[in-house]
């Protein structure tokens, strides 16, 4: 058995077109009616004056006295009459005695008899219109005394038909119909272009169906981790979800929306990629606290109507991923101490072989004091066991390189010195980042080396590094830091980024970044972080 459909609901635009069609109509009906009962009550009001004057006028007239105290008054008045109503255009004129006996008639046959109508007010000498029905049929008629030395010697009437007056209001209504219907077709071509384009707007979806799609785009909005961030075509924020709030450390969604890009406080390199014209993908930016993936997309339909832009935080990623650089590191310098140490053993081997097991021994144990040496000058040195395991691995690194690694006589760092606020990561991130850099700008200078120095001072943790690289210019001592994010290649892995993330976990845990210029050439990192309790960390490490 088959039911019958329900008709789909009629689209928002086709609803607002009938309820407009239907107020327009409505509009122009109600208008046309009530233009057809004040015209009619109009042209009633203009014919009693039309009446009015005429009547007066004829009455005031000498030559209707003089034909009055004429034998014959019909005589002359006749005539008179016929041509008062063909230039006044009134339908009648008659002109009586006090008592009402016509002299005066549009049809002959009819002067001799009595009046039809009230005229007892003009034989008291008063001016008075009415409506009444006479031998030519209703009509609008006024009666007016004809005097003389203040003694009424007769009467006039005028009138117009109300037929006659029923035909003008017909032509004035037959008139504004013609404008009405014209205002009724022009509203409803304009209503159906304004909801065409309203059609094509909400692709054809209903009220419920918009009001659904709201919801969903709110619940989604609200529901994604990742930013979401939307610029009309001005870069002003036309819509920011609380994911891009969170990763973009600003306030409130109504003090945002509104705002101008530039005005979000935003770092240069992150506002200068949301203002691009350009479409970004998978960029990394940092700010404050985070490490920060942009990709950007135009939105335009024949002219740039906006960017959307999402966001996502790869700050624990790339602590990761720096982790696994360090481990990968770690493993070639394993690798290659293996290979070294299985050389050595093969000469401890060949000389026992040869007899000569006494340079054996000789060779065997100056091998094993030279690297007790190397752990026993860092541990006594560092004793902080995170840092003293990073230091062996970046002496093992840099010695693979051709870079002398060395820890300062002034370092002295005990094991339990450093406050939780401090962790692991943060310290590894910072200094394995500093020393990567400073082994990166040492390699093929001559008598490449890097010193680093670690201690304690005034409840602040000193960490310098130097290299006897080529230095860093003066000029440049800020654009160092955001080269990372400034001239980057593409993807979240892109070189350039170890200085920009040591100034960014340095700036979490409110400390300080410099570079100067080593004595022998080549330059010195200095990082000082205070020994207390650092501000909490959201999102990771960097």
């Amino acid at each position: 058995m088959r039911f019958p459909s329900v008709p789909r609901p009629r689209s928002l635009a086709g609803q607002l077109f009938a309820m407009q069609a239907v107020l327009i109509a409505v509009l122009v009906a109600g208008y046309a009616l009530f233009s057809y009962v004040s015209d009619r009550h109009q042209a009633q009001e203009a014919a009693t004056r039309q009446a009015t004057a005429v009547a007066r006028s004829v009455a005031d007239s000498p030559s209707v006295r003089t034909a009055i105290h004429t034998p014959d008054p019909s005589a002359q008045l006749q005539p008179y009459a016929l041509q008062v109503m063909r230039d006044t255009e009134v339908d009648f004129v008659t002109i009586m005695t006090p008592d009402g006996i016509r002299w005066t008639h549009p049809d002959p046959g009819q002067i001799g008899r009595r009046y039809l109508g009230h005229i007892d007010a003009a034989q008291h000498g008063r001016t008075y219109s009415e409506t009444y029905k006479g031998t030519l049929g209703a009509s609008v008629r006024t009666v007016t005394p004809v005097t003389e030395n203040g003694r009424v010697i007769g009467l006039v009437s005028a009138g117009i038909r109300v037929e006659a007056i029923s035909r003008r209001v017909q032509e004035q209504v037959t008139a504004l119909l013609g404008v009405a219907a014209g205002a009724l077709v022009l509203g409803a071509v304009g209503t159906y272009v304004v909801n065409a384009r309203l059609r094509r707007h909400t692709h054809g979806m209903n009220a419920a169906e918009l009001s659904r799609m709201h919801d969903y785009h709110q619940a989604a909005l609200h529901a994604v981790r990742e930013g979401l961030l939307m610029l009309d075509g001005q870069y002003r924020v036309a819509l920011i979800n609380d994911g891009g709030r969170e990763l973009l450390g600003v306030g409130p969604e109504g003090e945002v929306v509104g705002s101008s890009v530039a005005e979000l406080g935003l770092p240069a390199p992150l506002t200068g990629a949301l203002l691009s014209s350009e479409p970004r993908m998978d960029e990394v930016h940092l700010t404050a606290d985070r490490v920060l993936v942009v990709n950007t997309s135009p939105v335009s339909g024949g002219e740039r109507r906006g960017t959307v832009v999402t966001l996502r935080d790869v700050t624990e990623l790339q602590s990761l991923m720096g982790e696994l650089d360090s481990e990968r590191g770690f493993t070639q310098a394993l690798r290659s101490q293996a290979h070294e140490a299985a050389n050595r053993l093969h000469t401890v081997v060949s000389l026992i072989e040869l007899g000569r097991a006494e340079e054996a021994v000789d060779f065997a144990t100056a091998e094993l004091e030279l690297a007790q040496a190397l752990t026993d000058q860092v541990v006594a040195a560092v004793g902080e066991p995170v840092l003293a395991a990073l230091l062996l691995g970046k002496t093992a690194q840099a010695n693979e390189r051709g870079v002398e690694l060395v820890v300062s006589e002034e370092s002295r760092l005990d094991d339990g010195l450093l406050p939780e606020s401090l962790s692991a990561r943060d310290l590894v991130t910072i200094l394995g980042n500093l020393i990567d850099n400073a082994v990166d700008a040492a390699q093929g200078s001559v008598g490449a080396r890097v010193t680093v120095t670690a201690y304690a001072e005034d409840a602040e943790l000193v960490m310098r590094v130097t290299d006897t690289g080529a230095g860093v210019d003066p000029a440049h001592a800020e654009l160092v830091f955001q080269r990372g994010f400034t001239t980057k290649p593409a993807g979240p892995g892109g070189r350039g980024l170890g200085l920009a993330l040591v100034r960014q976990a340095v700036g979490r845990l409110e400390g300080t970044l410099t570079v100067t210029e080593a004595p022998g050439g080549g330059a010195v990192f200095e990082v000082r972080l205070p020994l207390r309790a650092a501000r909490p960390v959201s999102g990771g490490g960097a």
